[in-house]
């Protein structure tokens, strides 16, 4: 066989192993797990790290003070630093709306070593523990929850034995570059994390989604959390990862009634999203980087390549294995489309949005050996720690 037909080949026992041996990773049935509401139900505050997100808090906010929970519940939003009146707005928007009660912290600005929105994060805790609540609720600022979502995941964590309970809401899908982009990149997330392994006890795969975090108040401290993960970038797995060495029961899944209202409308916008994170993913290693660019073309852009050379040459072998590659690559794509409400048709333009985020993934590499490092919210860390940061642990 040729060069090609051999490529293809490769491609196409890669795209085999991914179907069955990844973890099932490709289906979208893993929802909050079977629940029974309490006899008593814990107390829950809720920890809202805001960075001018006064553009978005108007439809989420009111969400989390309209909760209905039977327990007590208290929501701590905390303004880090923000120019545009977060602070000011979270309180007009809590007297207009009511419901939960709501506290508006400021940190201050971090120290070094601090990434992100860990240090919000940590002065949030710390407003909590002042209450002494059984369960912290992590939540962005963009994240909106329908009335029960609360409850729910208390039910869910409690019924399962679970240390932490973390959904990942569902990206807005609006724009053109939205329905190309968003879904694949659940679909890539879920493929280096599957869901069903972080579940399983003993299980070295951890994660979690950073919207949308649950977790046990003395699970926080056994894990020393935040401060164990104050250097991270990708901060939710870190988290994940600490409260599962620690001994915790982790359980992610994907959201239903969890949504995030942050629009992504340019191309640009999804950009930065994927190459703030992309290279400290790969603990900031050349060789992951080459390794990760060589798989990404094997495994995605190999397929069609291989089809349509194979049907300009008449190389049969070459054909075969490359539509064969990509009939399973886009078979496992579609059930993500379909959880998005996307057209199917989309599903064979996946090797095209894996170029996409080979690019990004370079790009973020370029970044970080240019000095600009991981940014957020206008903050840049230029060479954050990346032990937190380490390749997904299989099992």
């Amino acid at each position: 066989m040729s060069a090609v037909a051999w490529t293809a080949a490769g491609s196409l026992a890669v795209w085999l192993w991914l179907l069955l041996g990844q973890g099932f990773f490709w289906r979208t049935d893993v929802r909050l797990p079977p629940r029974r509401e309490p006899s008593r139900w814990p107390s829950v505050c809720v920890v809202v790290p805001a960075r001018d997100e006064a553009a978005v808090l108007p439809e989420s906010l009111p969400s989390l003070l309209a909760q209905d929970y039977p327990g007590r519940a208290e929501i701590f939003l905390v303004d880090d630093g923000s120019s545009d009146g977060t602070g000011d707005l979270a309180r007009a928007l809590a007297e207009r709306h009511g419901g939960l009660p709501l506290t508006v912290g400021s940190p201050g600005e971090p120290p070094a070593g601090w990434t992100g929105k860990l240090w919000a994060v940590r002065h949030g805790i710390g407003l909590a523990r002042a209450r002494g609540p059984e369960y912290l609720l992590l939540t962005d600022a963009d994240i909106a929850h329908e009335p029960d979502s609360l409850r729910e995941l208390v039910a869910a964590a409690g019924t399962g034995g679970f240390d932490l309970v973390s959904q990942m809401a569902r990206l807005r899908v609006e724009s053109v570059w939205e329905r190309l982009v968003v879904p694949a990149f659940v679909y890539f997330f879920a493929q280096l994390y599957p869901f069903r392994w972080i579940a399983r006890r003993g299980s070295r795969t951890a994660a979690a989604a950073g919207g949308c975090v649950l977790l046990r108040a003395d699970a926080a401290e056994r894990a020393r959390i935040p401060d164990a993960i104050r250097h991270a970038v990708i901060d939710d797995v870190a988290l994940a990862r600490a409260v599962k060495r620690s001994g915790g029961h982790v359980w992610l899944g994907l959201a239903e009634r969890v949504d995030s209202v942050r629009p992504y409308p340019r191309l640009g916008d999804l950009w930065r999203m994927v190459s703030r994170s992309a290279y400290a993913q790969l603990r900031h290693s050349p060789l992951l980087l080459i390794g990760t660019v060589a798989g990404l073309a094997l495994v995605y852009l190999a397929p069609p390549v291989a089809l349509f050379a194979g049907l300009a040459t008449r190389n049969v072998a070459a054909a075969t294995a490359g539509g064969l590659a990509w009939l399973v690559m886009t078979a496992t794509y579609a059930p993500m489309l379909r959880y998005y409400r996307q057209p199917l048709w989309l599903a064979p333009l996946l090797p095209g949005t894996a170029f996409l985020y080979l690019l990004m993934t370079v790009d973020s590499a370029v970044q970080h050996y240019r000095g600009r490092g991981a940014a957020w919210k206008g903050r840049t860390y230029a060479r954050p720690d990346t032990t937190a940061e380490a390749a997904p642990e299989q099992r």
